[in-house]
Formats: C-alpha cells, sequence, structure tokens
C-alpha cells in the first residue's frame, strides 16, 4: 500500500513538474513575443517575429499576417499620399485642406503664392490666410450649412480676380478651398473686348468721314470741279488709310499665326541701324528733329530677317517723330549685352503715362486719342510680334513730360 501511494506521490510530482515547466516555456515566449512587438511598435522598420518561440506558433502566424496586411495598407496609403501631393503640386489652382476648427492643415505651392506673402500656411487659421471678407463669408456658410459655396472677388491690392469655391469635408468635418487665379483671362477679356470696341472705332471714323464726302458730291458738289477735286483728295486719303489699316491688321494676324516665315540670316547690328538711320534721317528733318545714331561696327552679329528688324526700328522711330516736338531729339543706339544686342530709339518727346507703359504694344491701343496724328495704331503691335517671332523680347520705359526710351534684344548669332 505504501509503495502504491509513493508510486502515485511521484506521479503527481512529475505531472506537475511537467504542467510548471510548460507553464514557464510559454510565459517565456510570451515574454519574449511582447518584448518583440514592443520594439516593432518604437522602432516601425523592424518587421520580423520570431516563428521559432515555443507553443505559440499560431498566435505569431496569426499576428505576422495582421502586422503584413498592415504593411501593405500603409504602402497603399504612402503611394496615394505621394501621388496626392505630386498632383496638389503641379496644380494651378490654389488648394487648401482645413479641419472642422477652421485651421490649415495642407496649402499646396498654388495657393502659398496667392495667400502665403512668404509664410507658410499650414497651422494658421482659414481667416488669417484668406484676408478677404467674401472668402471668409463663403467659407463660413460652407461650415454651417454643409453645403458648397462658390465666390468671385478680385483683391484691390493686388489687382487678382479669383473664382473661390469652398467643399464640405463631410467624413472629416472640415472643408476643401479652392482658389482659381482668373486674372489672366479677366485681362484677356478685356483686352478682347478694347479690340473689337478699337476696330469698330477706327473703321468707323474714315467710313463715316467716306459717307458724309459722297453724300455731299451727290447732292451738288460735282458741279464744282474745285471743290470736287478737293473732296476726291480727301477720299482718296481716307481710302488709303483703310487700306493701310486693313493690310497691317491681316499681317498683325499673319504674324501671330505664325504664317509669316523669317528668313533668318548673319547680320550686323551696325548694318541694321545705319539702315534704319538714312531710311529716316530725311522724315526727321522734315519734322524739325534731329536723328543721330550710335553703334559700334564690331559688334556680335545676329541671327535675324533684316527687312523685319528694319520694320521695326522704323515704326519705332516713326512714333518717336510723332511725339517729339520740333527742336528735340531721337537717339538710335546698339550695344552687346551679353547673349544678345540690345537696340534702343529715346527721344526728347511728350513720353508716356506709367498707367499705359503695360498697354502701349496692344493693338489700336491709344494713350492719348487727341494727340495721335495719323497712324493706324498697329504699329507698336506689330514691332513687339516681330521681335518676339526672332526670339527676342521688347519694353518700354518714360516718364510723362521726359521722353519715351523703346528697347529691344535680339539673341547673338
Amino acid at each position: 500500500m505504501s509503495t502504491f501511494l509513493g508510486i502515485a506521490f511521484l506521479i503527481s510530482l512529475l505531472a506537475l513538474a511537467y504542467v510548471t515547466w510548460r507553464y514557464w516555456v510559454l510565459y517565456h515566449s510570451l515574454e519574449t513575443y511582447a518584448r518583440r512587438m514592443q520594439q516593432i511598435a518604437s522602432e516601425p522598420q523592424a518587421r520580423s517575429l520570431p516563428t521559432d518561440l515555443p507553443h505559440i506558433e499560431q498566435l505569431s502566424n496569426a499576428i505576422h499576417t495582421l502586422i503584413s496586411g498592415y504593411d501593405q495598407r500603409i504602402d497603399n496609403l504612402d503611394a496615394e499620399r505621394s501621388r496626392l501631393e505630386a498632383t496638389l503640386t503641379q496644380m494651378t489652382d490654389g488648394v487648401l485642406i482645413a479641419d472642422s476648427q477652421g485651421r490649415i492643415q495642407m496649402a499646396n505651392p498654388a495657393a502659398e503664392k496667392l495667400f502665403g506673402e512668404g509664410e507658410a500656411l499650414p497651422g494658421k487659421t482659414v481667416s488669417m490666410a484668406l484676408r478677404h471678407h467674401q472668402l471668409i463669408e463663403a467659407w463660413r456658410k460652407c461650415q454651417q450649412s454643409g453645403e458648397m459655396q462658390s465666390e468671385s472677388v478680385e483683391l484691390p491690392a493686388s489687382h487678382k480676380f479669383l473664382q473661390f469655391i469652398a467643399i464640405p469635408d463631410k467624413h472629416a468635418g472640415g472643408s476643401i478651398l479652392l482658389v482659381q487665379d482668373l486674372t489672366r483671362t479677366r485681362r484677356l477679356e478685356t483686352v478682347r473686348r478694347d479690340f473689337i470696341s478699337n476696330v469698330s472705332h477706327e473703321f468707323r471714323t474714315p467710313l463715316a468721314s467716306l459717307k458724309a464726302l459722297t453724300e455731299t458730291l451727290q447732292e451738288g458738289a460735282l458741279d464744282d470741279p474745285p471743290a470736287a477735286r478737293r473732296f476726291l483728295s480727301r477720299i482718296h486719303t481716307e481710302v488709303d488709310a483703310l487700306t493701310q489699316m486693313s493690310a497691317e491688321l491681316l499681317e498683325l494676324s499673319r504674324i501671330e499665326s505664325g504664317q509669316v516665315p523669317l528668313e533668318l540670316k548673319p547680320l550686323s547690328p551696325y548694318k541694321l541701324l545705319q539702315s534704319a538711320d538714312e531710311r529716316m534721317k530725311t522724315q526727321a528733318e522734315r519734322a524739325g528733329l534731329n536723328l543721330t545714331s550710335d553703334c559700334a561696327a564690331d559688334l556680335p552679329e545676329i541671327l535675324a530677317d533684316l527687312p523685319r528688324l528694319q520694320q521695326v526700328l522704323v515704326n519705332l522711330i516713326h512714333n518717336s517723330i510723332k511725339f517729339t516736338a520740333p527742336g528735340g531729339d531721337i537717339y538710335l543706339q546698339a550695344s552687346n549685352e551679353g547673349r544678345f544686342i540690345q537696340f534702343s530709339v529715346r527721344d526728347s518727346g511728350c513720353g508716356i503715362p506709367s498707367d499705359d507703359l503695360t498697354r502701349i504694344f496692344e493693338r489700336f491701343y491709344r494713350v492719348d486719342r487727341s494727340r495721335t496724328g495719323g497712324g493706324t495704331g498697329l504699329g507698336l503691335s506689330i514691332a513687339s510680334h516681330l521681335v518676339e517671332a526672332h526670339g527676342g523680347r521688347i519694353w518700354a520705359e518714360s516718364r510723362e513730360g521726359d521722353g519715351s526710351s523703346f528697347y529691344f534684344v535680339i539673341p547673338v548669332a
């Protein structure tokens, strides 16, 4: 009996030892696994988990599957985020994303350019970033109503015309703000409207004069030969003006559409300036003006179409002759500016108001119609397009009452 009890006790002791050992091994495995999980939490790049720990293979495999799925989702989110950032960076429209408290979380470069003023927008409130009551009110209505709001405003300080759209983010409770800069579109629309108005005005004046002259002839002036000849001479002048205007409009249209091929050849700036000087010298002297030129004979050659650049210089000189009083001066010059040769036509005339300087190269644009004299108002526009066709740039500097200076640059051959 005692032997049986001893054997039973020994078996119980061995069973207890085995169970204790199993629990100790399991506890040690779980402790090791917990330490590894804590390392992963603190170092996300360390993704590997131990797979050889006893008794927890199934748990390890399940957690490993969860982590693999998590990694895949993170990679997909990173890829989506990169695509979104690339798209927003390339967008020309401004995009702002604000949270439910009205604080900006993200702003693309276009929005930073419109509203940033050198400071980062994320972290600022929408009101601080937009700084315009109509835009702020549209955003507030969007937040309150949960509906998209749209507003068009013109910023007086920067002279920009903006289209603003606020879209509610119903998932996060914030809003997405889109801002389109329509300044260029608005300016082009203004130019188009002005052009149509100017064309109508320019043609209406000579046509009205022609109608009046022909009606006068029909009503009896034909019976008075001296008067008839005088009226016919005026009709001839008006027809010439209409013909010149139509020809220049057609030429301008052809230049703008690229239908005027340029015969580019190496050309000496000295030869170009001298030919324009000789061509306009008589006209300047007839107007009582002193026309002089200054150009070194050894300047680098340019690649240009001689007749077309002559036309540019002649138009600029003719413009100076019109607006310079007798006794004034017109000065032509060419100089080397590195990769370009710069040509200039300067006069001592009446000058151009600063507000008009940016528009004088538009078709038919007149600074002051009362002092335009003859001409079609297309010369400077034609000159601008011809210079640009040569790969150059043209601009003007002037102060009212203190003369004008026209400059253009042509690349060195």
